[in-house]
């Protein structure tokens, strides 16, 4: 079977039109480094007025709608717009772009305009402000509270491990509004802005380097038109973000960098005379490195093709999540096995192979199992959706299921 797309005249025209573009418009040396915790603040300052001229546009998020700053294009438009974000080595936003389903979805139109709007023409940024001490994979045990002070409300609370680079503008999130109420009815929606009197951001050192932060919130007044739904349908609008963060929208090219220099250095070093593919051992290592990555294309470029037909999802975004997870994991034990230690040279070693991208996996890899919902997380809304759980759910509301215009 033939999974390779193929264009129209017309959809090669404009691939060449994007890439003379962003080949004139790009420096070689304000590409992407190869480790992202490497962006200095010359290559940040120069891709903020980037992505603004790149939204401007239509080509930072194609398919959202025009009236509030996307692109109006179709899946396939973005497929090759991604394509060639990839080869010309284009930094991609630095605004979390799950808050752009939930504002669609939930955001009344002065909210689209006054959030949606300068978040996807890049005038803005926004950080997804979920997780806290307490409360991560159990999400509805969080213990972040805001009190209404008339037409505002005062939060007060921690969230960790909040990813993002550089300025936020927003921190969207559920904080709870209702200590007396049930779980999943206790909840509001937030954005909060930043910065705001009462609020702190406070950089983490981790293994993948220095870009989540630990937020303390002390106080904060946060008007009312920054709660997006009702207060207390947090938990609602909160699972269309989850929806889309746990794979529900699929990707349309998903390109794995670290397979591809993985098979570049199997076939290419060589050991005694001989390429390291000719060890019979080391080459099944390398296919089932190949199997594994390409299972996970599909799953994500299935439900690519699921969100943009508007087909309603039941287990497919958790399933290509937990693929996800699992295999990079794998994919990472297989690169050392045929790399060695030169998997684990980092980009300032000179003998690093790839410029030290293999070493950025191997970190990224087992830091990825976590965001956005563990292996086991996803396993239970797996088995939640295919019935074969104690309770059972649906999945969430999302721009594709509802009929919202632009996806």
């Amino acid at each position: 079977m033939d999974f390779k797309l193929s264009y129209s005249t017309e959809q090669e025209e404009f691939r060449k039109e994007v890439r003379d573009w962003l080949q004139a418009n790009i420096p070689e040396d304000m590409r992407s480094p190869v480790d992202r915790l490497d962006l200095t603040d010359e290559l940040y300052k120069f891709w903020r007025d980037m992505h603004m001229q790149l939204a401007a546009k239509g080509w930072l998020f194609p398919t959202y709608p025009t009236e509030y700053g996307g692109g109006g294009l179709s899946g396939e438009y973005e497929t090759i717009i991604l394509e060639e974000f990839e080869r010309a080595r284009v930094v991609r936003t630095f605004t979390n772009s799950y808050i752009f389903p939930t504002l669609l979805v939930w955001g009344t139109e002065e909210q689209k305009q006054k959030f949606l709007k300068p978040l996807l023409t890049a005038e803005k940024i926004a950080f997804q402000n979920f997780t806290e001490p307490n409360a991560g994979s159990d999400l509805a045990s969080l213990q972040s509270k805001a009190v209404r002070d008339g037409d505002d409300w005062i939060i007060t609370g921690q969230k960790t491990f909040i990813s993002g680079h550089g300025d936020v503008d927003l921190l969207f999130g559920p904080i709870v509004t209702d200590e007396d109420a049930p779980r999943h009815r206790n909840l509001g929606y937030f954005l909060v802005p930043s910065p705001s009197p009462g609020l702190e951001l406070q950089r983490l050192n981790l293994l993948t380097g220095h870009d989540q932060s630990f937020i303390f919130m002390d106080n904060v007044r946060v008007p009312g038109d920054h709660l997006i739904g009702d207060d207390h349908q947090g938990w609602q609008v909160t699972q269309t973000t989850l929806e889309i963060e746990h794979g529900g929208r699929g990707i349309a090219f998903p390109r794995d960098e670290a397979l591809e220099n993985l098979m570049e250095y199997a076939n290419k070093t060589t050991r005694n005379g001989k390429p390291l593919s000719a060890d019979p051992v080391l080459a099944q290592t390398a296919m089932d490195a190949y199997i594994d990555s390409h299972t996970s294309t599909l799953f994500a470029q299935r439900n690519f093709w699921m969100y943009q037909a508007r087909q309603e999802m039941t287990y497919h975004g958790s399933q290509n999540s937990m693929f996800l997870k699992e295999f990079r994991i794998r994919n990472a034990d297989r690169a050392r096995d045929i790399m060695g230690m030169y998997s684990l040279l980092g980009v300032q070693e000179p003998r690093a192979p790839f410029g030290g991208q293999p070493e950025v996996y191997q970190r990224s890899s087992l830091t990825g199992a976590h965001p956005g919902g563990t292996v086991e997380i996803q396993k239970v809304i797996m088995a939640r959706r295919m019935g074969i759980s104690r309770t059972r759910e649906r999945a969430a509301a999302t721009p594709s299921t509802t009929g919202v215009s632009g996806v």
